[in-house]
């Protein structure tokens, strides 16, 4: 008998920690393993804003999969592009731009979300997302060369649109980029003798009323005197109504010229969900509370792209899209498909909420750490503790500690790497959201498959 096919499909926190524990509990010969990414590697997205203001180099946070010596995982270098569930086909654009069709017995949907979105005039050209290891490396270089170029020009209207800084979002994402980039750029000024201080802003923006209302009142107020202590602009209840190359308009009428607007206002599930035409929930497949999906034998989804329940709140409560629910979901799906493989029960995903961490550079952070209110250096230490402990290599968690040991001695330093390019890259070709088939194109390609073979 051939040995079962599992297909898992991403490589972010869920699908990586669900083919660890895969290849941990199965014997080399019980089942076949391969895993679709573009990159053999496992992005610590939290660490993201470090890498922007240069405190994290881009390879202390990309962690290889290949590292293992238990390694036995088949790593298909590209991304589902589609999947007609009827015929268990995953359509897959490779990274050569080749189009391959990998037949499967279980897979399991881990694409992860891309940055969500809105009609606004000019956003998906002008605006750069917080969500890849590309993006962090050229927001960096961004910001960096408009410090250069305002530096050298005579033009006091450029000087002022080149250091004007918005970054749109009041989640964590936002919130950490901007305090993380305000600090790269106040301690850059000292280097740029020629640049007025008081003429580097940094404005933070989101349409909601308070700021990282899940950290409550008390410490969303808290991070909201660091932010603005630090000469930080935060607006709130505002958005953007038109982002221009060279200028963005507030919903409140506002025209700030600036030439770096920063998108970070919240993530949707990645489009592949679309692809499978299931039942979803905001946008995230409709899964049940073992990550199977209902209809489709052999068929599972967990992380930011399902909505999966969360048993310790009842309800229609679904899980948050959160480093720590799409780890747990990993290994718990891992046992699932184990112990349907096997002919044994599958168990309900359940976790209960550990608090939340916000680390706002320097001795800046406020945590929440299993409901205790931290601020300061011990939610600092709380922060970067949590973060180390959740790297999976202990190359990793070396790489990450000597960084931030170097920056707090040595300080920032100011170097353009190359990333950006003179094209400038897009949203839309960052996170490469507009390569998916429709529903109707997956099954005239799987259709097809039949009449050859």
């Amino acid at each position: 008998m051939a040995r079962p096919r599992i297909l898992v499909v991403g490589a972010g926190f869920a699908g990586v920690e669900c083919v660890r524990r895969l290849q941990h509990r199965l014997a080399p010969g019980e089942a076949d393993l391969a895993l679709v990414t573009p990159y053999s590697y496992q992005l610590y997205l939290p660490l993201l804003p470090q890498v922007a203001a240069g405190v994290l180099t881009p390879q202390s946070v990309a962690v290889s999969l290949r590292r293992s010596h238990k390694y036995r995982t088949r790593i298909i270098p590209g991304g589902a592009v589609g999947v007609d569930p009827g015929a268990k086909v995953c359509v897959i654009k490779k990274i050569t731009g080749e189009i391959v069709d990998e037949h499967y017995d279980h897979i399991v949907l881990a694409p992860g979300s891309i940055t969500r979105t809105f009609d606004i005039p000019g956003l998906v050209d002008n605006a750069r997302g917080m969500k890849t290891l590309a993006e962090a490396a050229y927001i960096r270089d961004h910001v960096i060369a408009q410090l250069d170029l305002a530096d050298a020009s005579q033009d006091e209207n450029e000087r002022i649109s080149r250091l004007q800084f918005v970054v749109v979002g009041g989640g964590y994402a936002g919130t950490e980029t901007a305090a993380c980039l305000q600090r790269l750029t106040s301690h850059a000024v000292r280097r740029y003798p020629r640049l007025d201080p008081g003429q580097i802003k940094w404005h933070l923006i989101d349409i909601a009323p308070k700021l990282m209302p899940e950290l409550g009142d008390e410490l969303g107020l808290s991070a909201l005197e660091i932010l603005r202590g630090r000469g930080i602009e935060v607006s709130l209840g505002v958005s953007i109504a038109e982002a221009g190359p060279e200028k963005v308009t507030f919903t409140d009428g506002r025209v700030l010229p600036c030439r770096t607007l920063i998108w970070t206002a919240g993530v949707a599930a990645s489009p592949l969900v679309g692809t499978f035409e299931a039942p979803t929930v905001k946008g995230r497949l409709a899964v049940t509370p073992e990550m199977t999906v209902p209809g489709f034998e052999g068929a599972y989804a967990l992380g930011d792209a399902a909505a999966v329940p969360d048993l310790t709140k009842g309800d229609d409560a679904i899980c948050p899209p959160t480093a720590q629910h799409s780890i747990r979901q990993g290994r718990k799906l891992a046992e699932n498909i184990v112990a349907s493989l096997r002919d044994r029960p599958m168990q309900p995903y359940v976790h209960k909420d550990l608090g939340l961490v916000v680390d706002l550079g320097g001795r800046d952070a406020v945590s929440k750490p299993l409901g205790i209110q931290l601020r300061g250096m011990p939610a600092q230490a709380v922060a970067r503790g949590y973060h180390w402990s959740a790297l999976r290599t202990n190359v990793a968690k070396t790489r990450v500690m000597t960084n931030w040991l170097l920056n707090a001695v040595a300080g920032d330093d100011f170097v353009r790497t190359g990333f950006q390019s003179q094209k400038r890259a897009t949203l839309r070709e960052f996170e490469h959201t507009d390569m998916y088939l429709t529903p109707d194109q997956v099954r005239e390609h799987t259709a097809s498959l039949i009449v050859k073979g």
